[in-house]
């Protein structure tokens, strides 16, 4: 066998295994890693087929083989992240209808990188932007001293500072009701639940969230990270009401776990149809996936989402603005759970055996 051909062996073996790991439903790390780079095994599985179509002599069975596996796989994770870009049917309508700020919200979220002390970039986006609603993770206490300067502009606040990366900070120009701390799986990991009340009256449920990630430095498995998406999924199927949920949720958009939580909650995920908005990570772009999230309920319609430029941490800052219009739908199809779906969410939620604590929150509004 010639060095071409075990060149070609090699890359196209590596590649086939990486596209059948995720089938395993295990929870392990080391297997559901593979779900994050589609993107860049499809330019991976590229290359290796260019190798085989150069280095095959073709002779025997095994190099038609190996190239239509080759084949097979590239395609399929074309078709996992084909959602993901311009190519595809937009699952949100883009609102062009009058200009009605009354039923308008916009919401910027920025995982910000405990150690980084770039603050000043992250307050010069919020001021340039002028989100309603300011969601910062991995935010401590001295992150907490940097953003309390947006307090005149933003009264309305819920800070968790806490220094295992899973602080939290929330700020709003738009009024906060009923908003508390959750622990929904680990006690040390929050989440946030309120209310906010659009200037028209209108009352839209918020989540915000930061699961821990499956990774040998956080988590061993994705059991945890996976129960804490569905907990919500469950809690907003079970309420008619309009919803947002977003934050970084340590998974991409593609996977079946995001994918299942999107269907047991209904909620829309306005990226589909226009592009990946991959997040992390800002270091290395060759390394990059959407790992920020905001997802919502039909009854919104997009007037924008973009991701903002660096600002030191390792995760760019993510940015949408929304139009409440509740005919929207009628126009918008929302995902749906099969019986199988709901039976799949059910025991990986009993799997991580959730805490589901609430704090007694101390959230600060205006008199």
């Amino acid at each position: 066998m010639q060095s071409p051909e075990i060149v070609a062996i090699v890359l196209s073996s590596l590649f086939i295994i990486s596209t059948l790991a995720p089938f395993i439903k295990w929870d392990d790390w080391w297997i559901r890693v593979f779900d994050f780079p589609r993107l860049q095994l499809c330019i991976f599985g590229l290359v290796a087929l260019v190798v085989c179509l150069t280095g095959f002599s073709f002779a025997s069975p095994l190099s038609f083989i190996f190239t239509g596996l080759l084949l097979i796989g590239i395609l399929y994770q074309a078709v996992k992240i084909l959602p993901y870009t311009p190519f595809y049917r937009k699952e949100v309508i883009r609102f062009r209808g009058k200009e009605d700020h009354t039923n308008r919200i916009s919401i910027l979220v920025s995982n910000v990188l405990s150690p980084n002390r770039k603050a000043r970039k992250l307050l010069h986006l919020i001021r340039r932007k002028k989100p309603n609603l300011v969601l910062t993770l991995e935010s401590d206490t001295w992150w907490q001293q940097q953003l309390d300067t947006l307090e005149k502009d933003y009264p309305y606040t819920v800070k968790i500072p806490l220094d295992n990366l899973y602080g939290m900070h929330l700020y709003s120009n738009l009024e906060l009701e009923d908003a508390q701390v959750i622990y929904l799986v680990k006690d040390d990991i929050p989440s946030i639940e309120a209310y906010v009340k659009l200037p028209s009256g209108k009352k839209i449920k918020i989540y915000c969230l930061h699961p821990m990630p499956p990774s040998p430095t956080e988590d061993d498995t994705s059991t945890d990270r996976d129960a804490e998406l569905l907990l919500v999924g469950e809690k907003v199927k079970a309420r008619e009401e309009s919803v947002l949920v977003f934050g970084d949720l340590n998974d991409v958009a593609w996977s079946y776990t995001t994918i299942l939580f999107r269907k047991i909650s209904r909620l829309m995920d306005p990226r589909i149809g226009r592009g990946m908005f991959s997040t992390f990570h800002a270091h290395y772009f060759f390394l990059r996936w959407p790992l920020d999230h905001l997802f919502h309920s039909n009854d919104f319609m997009l007037n924008r989402i973009q991701r903002l430029p660096g600002i030191g941490s390792d995760h760019f800052p993510i940015y949408a603005d929304l139009q409440y219009k509740p005919i929207a739908g009628m126009a918008q199809k929302e995902p749906e759970a099969n019986g199988e779906d709901k039976q799949l969410a059910r025991e990986k939620i009993a799997r991580a055996n959730p805490v589901n604590k609430k704090e007694k929150t101390k959230y600060t509004s205006k008199d």
